[in-house]
């Protein structure tokens, strides 16, 4: 029959199977499907299917079962055709599947629930999570819903994956789990410095975690809490608290697994203390140790004393471990200490030495300090004290003289080169160690010298004297004193003065009086020689003194009132600001008027009246007085500083008080200006005056109330300079144009100097009128620099100048010439110098073939010839000289040559027809101006053709030759008149004619 091709399929469903076939050739009218169990005829389902169907599905089946199929299709004619096949559901996954450790840390036990329907048995894989690898595979029966999986590793994670088999298929169900644990060993905690600890500890294998929590016990907080992987064995915990005792505990995890473990404490190391110091107490003989308190914790302080230089332990005393000093009491003075200071934490320890301290010593007792007799020395003395010393300071005033340090046992020291009259204290005290006793303190003097340089002057008094005298070399406690009358000798009062004082004034005392004074110098109970001094009092100045004129020619009388007090003489001095030396007399003590004859007219005189008494003089104010002036001689009116002044001078010829100038323009007799100026001034700057002008003065002398004129003086104003001056050059006329502006004011004219650069003659000089803005200076030398200068004149004088520089344009250079000295590539230059100077020659090279400027050269000014080198040859050049002077230029013609032009090369001969030949050749550079093909008979050197050609030609066809004949052929290259040849090259023209090429 035909074949169905039945398949089966369950697509994942364990209760169902899919029947699939193919419709038989031809169609089928239906299809009866029978399920029945496998090797049982009983029918457990049965179905149809119409036409075009192909596919069936049988529900409700048993997971895990095999069942017979038969499939038959009705064909056309009641024809049937059937196919049976054999098929099993797939088996159902197990249920409530379960893996646990039971606390175990090397098995795992696998318990589950059989699924519904059949199976042939069971496959258990088990995997290690980590490693990936299969730890067990094991197959079951069917029954079998436990299973025991041992020799694992603690603290691991599996998973077991559960397959029910069922012929060819099977269903899966998976499960992960860990073992349990394993506790850590030998957990050890040790110090590794003072802020960290090191845990260490062994069988860390067996977990997947480590769990690590550090306590302070001291504060009982958690100071830090760690979570490691396996394989961990130690672990270092910083940033802890110095000097501090944690608790250490140690867990073990592997999934929901936690096994504590166990634990350890240790201490820190405690740090030392810092800044440990010993010192002195406010109780006498005690000492204060004292400490910066370190960070951290500790227990206590441990705090031993140790006393001398050997460090013996004298006292012990432990105090807790927030204290930061300890003090020591009882101790012996003067001696030496010191501390040292143990952190102690838990077992651990760590220590601090202070420095040496000393108790403080006693001072000594009996101190006496004597002076001898001798102003210059004492004598100190004491009785022995304990301790190691004695320091001894001498003072003057609380201010030290002298320190001195003394070793134990010495009792007595004697100072030497003391001020006399000085009081001393002498102060002496017991040193032990760094420290001083207080000191002992005694005073006494020394003898007083009498006072030095005693001096008694009145100081411009004539009612006081003042005494004065230099304690420099001793010293007192104060000064004592008589005065007396020097001639009287009566006593007029006693002066007592404390030591600070070195001068004393007496009040009181009659004017014009000698006196004299007796001092001695008192320092405590001790008083010096006496000295002596004497003076006068100031005498008094005379009053109402006069001076008149008596209208005799030339004579004063003085008066005076009579003066008070003592008078040696009067002493009359006459005095004029034109004589340097007064005129003197001299009268008695009672004449009260004088007269002056003899004296100088138009001055003003002063009289002055003087008392005398012993050395000293008292002076009456000045009266003053005029005698008659005369008039001034010698008036002078010269140029001022400025254009704008007038200097006037004159002499004095009969004095006067004062003088009056006036002043105006020459050509009117207004006077525009009037200047008073004081007797003894001879001289006059007028300013504000126009420049360039003609003044008169005219000076009036005054003495007093009389007035008389001088002769009258002329005298110009400077002019002003010319301004914005400026010269140029006059193209190539050998000339300067020289312009400027006027000044403001007048003037004469004009002069101008024109000097060379470099010159030693002497300037040219022209004049100019005085509306002149311009001159031109003529037949000057060429390319030379000139100095100008022009100065505006006004009488005899001229104003500033002002100068300017300027240069006229050089000569050209003549007779240029540009010749080849028989070279392709160079080409020399000359020239005749030209007449003038210049600063140097530019010289310009222009390649006529390539219409440019190819090479410049710069030459000095003597410069008379230049090569040029490096030519294109057969080219033709132009050259043209200038001359430089500064930024002026004048250049020469133009003149022009060639460079020998370079022979062709290559030259070929060919004939391409009996009466031609074909000549052909190449060039070396740029090649030529133009070629010459020269051709001859070769037999008997007759010329036969002379042909030019132009400078682009590289062939030419010689034409209307004889056949069969040897011809000779040149080519010339020709540049000007210069020209370069091939050598001779012979060819034979064809015996028979060949066509020809155009």
């Amino acid at each position: 029959g035909t074949l169905l091709n039945v398949s089966v399929s369950d697509h994942d469903r364990s209760d169902s199977l899919l029947l699939s076939w193919d419709e038989p050739e031809g169609g089928a009218k239906g299809y009866l499907l029978a399920l029945s169990s496998l090797g049982s005829d009983t029918l457990l389902q049965n179905g149809s299917a119409g036409p075009n169907t192909t596919s069936f599905w049988f529900h409700g089946l048993t997971p895990g079962t095999r069942y017979e199929i038969k499939v038959t299709a009705t064909l056309a004619c009641m024809d049937t055709t059937s196919q049976t096949i054999t098929a099993q559901t797939s088996p159902s996954a197990v249920r409530n599947l379960s893996l646990s450790s039971g606390g175990s840390s090397a098995s795992l036990r696998a318990a589950w629930a059989h699924g519904h329907g059949r199976r042939d048995g069971y496959r258990l894989a088990l995997w290690h999570s980590d490693s990936h690898s299969l730890v067990s595979n094991v197959s079951l029966l069917p029954s079998a819903s436990t299973f025991l999986f041992d020799g694992l590793l603690a603290g691991s994670e599996y998973a077991l994956k559960v397959s029910t088999l069922a012929g060819s298929s099977q269903a899966s169900t998976s499960i992960h789990q860990w073992t349990a644990p394993s506790i850590p060993t030998q957990l050890r905690l040790s110090p590794g410095s003072s802020t960290s600890l090191v845990a260490s500890w062994a069988g860390a294998a067996g977990a997947a975690w480590l769990r690590l929590e550090l306590r302070n016990l001291l504060t009982q907080k958690v100071s830090m809490t760690l979570s490691a992987r396996r394989g961990l064995s130690s672990y270092t915990f910083q940033h802890l608290h110095p000097g501090t005792q944690y608790w250490l505990g140690l867990s073990a995890t592997a999934g929901s697994h936690t096994v504590v473990g166990p634990n350890a404490t240790a201490w820190t190391y405690p740090l030392s203390p810092g800044n440990v110091t010993l010192s002195s107490a406010e109780e006498q003989n005690s000492l204060q140790a004292r400490w910066s308190i370190p960070g951290g914790q500790r227990d206590f302080y441990l705090v031993t004393l140790r006393e001398g230089e050997d460090s013996v332990p004298t006292r012990n005393i432990s105090v807790g471990g927030d204290n930061d000093h300890v003090t020591f009491h009882g101790l012996s003075p003067g001696q030496q200490y010191s501390v040292q200071v143990v952190v102690v934490a838990g077992p651990y320890r760590t220590s601090a030495h202070s420095t040496a301290a000393w108790t403080e010593p006693r001072a000594p007792s009996g101190v006496s300090l004597s002076s001898q007799g001798s102003p210059y020395s004492l004598l100190a003395s004491w009785e022995e004290a304990m301790g190691e010393g004695y320091l001894l300071t001498l003072s003057l005033a609380e201010h030290p003289v002298k320190n001195s340090s003394l070793l134990r046992g010495v009792t007595s020291f004697t100072y030497e080169g003391l001020h006399p009259g000085t009081l001393y204290t002498f102060e002496v005290s017991t040193v032990a160690g760094p420290y001083t006793s207080s000191p002992r303190c005694i005073s006494n003097w020394t003898y007083p010298l009498p006072p030095e340089q005693l001096t008694l002057s009145n100081g411009g008094h004539s009612t006081s004297l003042q005494a004065s005298w230099r304690a420099a070399s001793s010293g007192s406690t104060g000064y004592t004193g008589t005065l007396w009358e020097t001639k009287s000798q009566v006593q007029v009062r006693n002066v007592t003065v404390g030591s600070d004082w070195t001068n004393v004034t007496l009040e009181n005392l009659v004017p014009g009086r000698q006196y004299t004074l007796e001092m001695a110098a008192v320092a405590g109970p001790y008083r010096s020689p006496v000295r002596s001094a004497t003076d006068w009092t100031y005498p008094l100045a005379p009053a109402g003194v006069t001076l008149t004129n008596t209208r005799r020619p030339m004579g004063l009388s003085a008066f005076w009132d009579k003066a008070a007090g003592d008078v040696d003489q009067f002493h009359l001095q006459l005095y004029s600001k034109g004589h340097a030396a007064p005129r003197n007399t001299s009268v008695g003590p009672n004449t009260y008027n004088f007269t002056f004859l003899g004296l100088s007219p138009g001055t003003q005189y002063f009289l002055k009246v003087t008392v005398l008494a012993g050395p000293y003089r008292s002076s009456s104010h000045f009266a003053t007085e005029w005698t008659y002036p005369l008039s001034l001689a010698n008036v002078s009116v010269q140029p001022g500083r400025k254009p704008q002044e007038l200097h006037v001078s004159w002499v004095e010829s009969g004095g006067g008080r004062d003088h009056l100038v006036q002043l105006s323009v020459a050509e009117s007799l207004s006077i525009i200006r009037n200047v008073s100026v004081p007797r003894g001034v001879s001289q006059l700057h007028l300013e504000g005056l126009v420049p360039g002008c003609r003044y008169r003065v005219e000076i009036i002398s005054q003495a007093g109330p009389h007035r008389i004129s001088s002769q009258t003086a002329i005298g110009y104003t400077v002019p002003l300079p010319p301004r914005s001056l400026s010269a140029s050059p006059v193209s190539t006329a050998r000339a300067l144009a020289v312009h400027w502006e006027t000044a403001p004011g007048h003037r004469d004219g004009y002069l101008l100097s024109v000097l060379k650069e470099g010159s030693s003659a002497l300037p040219r000089t022209l004049e100019a009128g005085k509306d002149s803005t311009n001159v031109t200076v003529p037949q000057l030398e060429p390319g030379t620099c000139y100095l100008v200068g022009i100065w505006a004149v006004a009488g005899p004088y001229r104003s500033l100048p002002e100068n300017i520089t300027s240069c006229t344009v050089p000569a050209a250079p003549t007779n240029l010439s540009l010749t080849n000295p028989g070279s392709s590539s160079e080409l020399y230059t000359s020239w005749n110098k030209p007449p003038g100077r210049r600063d140097h020659y530019r010289i310009s090279l222009y390649s006529l073939s390539t219409q440019s400027r190819i090479q410049v050269q710069t030459l000095s000014a003597d410069a008379l010839n230049c090569t040029w080198t490096h030519l294109e040859a057969g080219s033709k050049f132009a050259v043209q000289v200038t001359a430089v002077k500064g930024s002026l230029e004048a250049s020469s013609i133009n003149v022009t040559q060639w460079t020998y032009p370079l022979a062709p090369v290559n030259l070929t001969l060919s004939s391409p027809a009996a009466s031609a030949l074909v000549v052909s050749w190449a060039v070396v550079g740029r090649g030529a101006e133009g070629f010459v093909v020269d051709v001859g008979d070769a037999a008997s050197g007759a010329a036969v053709g002379h042909t030019e050609l132009g400078g682009d030609a590289r062939s030419h066809i010689l034409r209307s030759l004889s056949p069969g004949t040897l011809y000779s052929v040149a080519v010339r290259a020709t540049a000007g008149p210069f020209h370069a040849s091939t050598p001779n090259l012979t060819h034979c023209t064809r015996e028979c004619d060949a066509p020809l090429a155009a």
